[in-house]
């Protein structure tokens, strides 16, 4: 496997042409550009992660049934760092550069300072961004460079943080109809805030604007989504897009910025500072892009790690998307160069299976559903204008069968001469057993817990032995 993974690559920067065996359509005309890391050790010292290797651009252009293949490292200001000091001195994601042990004892002081709030690298190695009429390699930092499609060269250097807020974002970004870009990345403790930033970068200048300007000075703010964590925002890749609907996923793969701070002075990578929280959920946030606001109703789903989305769509009503899904964050841990050995296969059993997943969030949340996922049968209840909050099972005393017991949910109106009420369903039929109307102005609620009258008793019960032993305490101590 070092032979795929971790063997530095030659450039191939005269186009060569290949053997074409069979017969390529006559309409396919054009140039598939990739990226990828190529070089994965600078002198003596070397990288630890396949994902932290030098970018390497290459390109195979097709015209008339022929194919020429090109490639050229990215002449990014950290491999030409690394080029000049033959070694590695820009940290990466999964290896942190240190400096000289030559320097002198304030140069070494200085260093470590510098590392506290981290300067990212531009070693755009992952992907290839088409903005307007230009082309740039990405990675998942703030920095983007511009590239010639044509010859591979390394162009200007664009950082995000100029336009918008952010101090990582995707490299798969998505464009509508008319090539404008939407992008989405984290902004960490802006002005006392940590936020997912979802950004559209104009693949023209407006009209009536100077001409000359770039687009990237009429980026805008979309839409922006508070994280969970103020100091540990979720890991992502990429996200999904529909034709009215923007899908993001805040997973419990989360980034310790704490951590991340202190890593360069505790000798850890920033990658030591990602962890997957299995006990936590997985929120499926919803942005309407007509309000470029998230939708009212909060969804949520089981632990889970995402890099790719898959498909995305809307159907009856529901935004249905597809994601390749991992029960763990071990594909990341994978390619850490020391696994990619011999060894390969044994290594590889430490990955979690890929899972295709396929979820369907309803866009209107007028109806509690009941789905059997062995049948595909579903039973519902809905009543105009009426918004039911998140359904609660009540098993009955003694149940054998699996729903045998009731579901409870509260509902609001929106109109106004109907009373909000308690919503009482057997849990089989789905059929109305009882309703508990109210007259207060009652609110739309998230979660919630049934506690039955056992359970009343069995506290009362604690907390009168509680407090009895407290007595027993009172009246065995001495006075004071």
């Amino acid at each position: 496997m070092d032979i795929i993974f971790g063997r530095n690559r030659k450039e191939q920067q005269e186009p060569v042409r290949a053997k074409v065996t069979g017969k390529i359509p006559a309409w396919l005309q054009g140039t598939l550009l990739r990226n990828g890391p190529g070089m994965h050790t600078v002198g003596e010292s070397r990288y630890n992660h396949w994902f932290d290797g030098l970018a390497l651009l290459h390109s195979f252009t097709i015209r008339d049934g022929e194919v020429y293949y090109r490639s050229k490292y990215l002449r990014s200001d950290t491999y030409n760092a690394n080029i000049e000091a033959n070694r590695i001195v820009v940290s990466e994601f999964g290896t942190m550069a240190y400096p000289d042990p030559c320097k002198n004892i304030f140069s070494k002081a200085f260093s470590y300072l510098s590392h506290t709030i981290p300067d990212f690298t531009d070693n755009c190695l992952i992907n290839i961004m088409k903005c307007g009429e230009d082309f740039y390699a990405t990675s998942e930092t703030n920095y983007i460079r511009k590239i010639n499609p044509q010859t591979l060269e390394t162009l200007e250097k664009v950082d995000y943080r100029k336009y918008v807020a952010v101090n990582l974002a995707t490299s798969h970004p998505h464009y509508d109809e008319a090539g404008n870009v939407l992008n989405m990345g984290t902004s960490i403790v802006e002005k006392g805030k940590t936020k997912y930033v979802i950004f559209k970068i104009p693949a023209t200048v407006p009209e009536g604007k100077k001409q000359g300007k770039s687009p990237w000075k009429h980026t805008e703010v979309f839409c922006s989504i508070p994280s969970r964590s103020l100091l540990s925002p979720s890991y992502y890749h990429s996200f999904g897009v529909t034709k009215n609907y923007v899908i993001f996923l805040e997973q419990p793969f989360r980034l310790d910025i704490l951590k991340m701070a202190t890593a360069y002075i505790r000798r850890m990578s920033w990658a030591s500072c990602l962890a997957f929280h299995r006990e936590e959920k997985t929120y499926i946030h919803i942005i309407d892009q007509k309000t470029r606001q998230p939708v009212q109703t909060k969804f949520y789903t089981d632990a889970m790690v995402v890099f790719h989305h898959v498909n995305a769509y809307e159907e009856d009503g529901c935004i249905v998307f597809d994601v390749i899904a991992y029960e763990d964050n071990s594909l990341y841990q994978l390619f850490y160069l020391a696994n990619l050995n011999q060894d390969f296969k044994e290594n590889s059993r430490l990955t979690s299976v890929p899972t295709l997943r396929r979820f369907a969030v309803p866009l209107h949340v007028d109806k509690i559903i009941k789905y059997d996922i062995l049948t595909k049968s579903s039973l519902k209840w809905r009543e105009d204008d009426c918004w039911p909050a998140e359904p609660l099972f009540v098993p009955a005393p003694g149940a054998k069968d699996e729903d045998d017991g009731v579901i409870l949910s509260a509902i609001v109106s929106t109109d106004p001469q109907k009373l909000p009420f308690l919503l009482i369903l057997d849990a089989k039929s789905f059929t109305e057993l009882a309703r508990a109307s109210v007259d207060v102005d009652m609110h739309m609620d998230l979660h919630g817990l049934f506690i039955t009258d056992m359970d009343w008793d069995t506290k009362k019960q604690a907390a009168s032995e509680e407090q009895r032993d407290r007595v027993s305490d009172c009246h065995g101590a001495p006075l004071t």
